[in-house]
């Protein structure tokens, strides 16, 4: 998945967030072992969750999200 500068990422699934991390992270000039240290993850999880692997946790979100009928949406913050 690919977006135009500023256009937002419409989160329906894990290979969704996947796309979305691994884009801004390149945007962001990081290593995924980079970003991984900064974020207190093993480069290995956050390696699962660019190539769309689902975790529990993020299954259980988006159930959530989708009985509730909203969609997760990732944009660059502006703030």
């Amino acid at each position: 998945m690919s977006t135009s500068a500023g256009a937002p990422f419409r989160v329906y699934s894990p290979a969704s967030i996947g796309a979305a991390i691994r884009h801004y992270r390149r945007e962001a000039g990081l290593t995924q072992a980079q970003l991984a240290r900064e974020a207190g993850l093993e480069r290995t999880y956050l390696s699962r969750l660019e190539n769309g692997h689902e975790t529990e946790q993020l299954k259980r979100i988006l159930v959530v999200f989708r009985q509730l009928g909203v969609r997760l949406t990732l944009q660059r913050e502006d703030w």
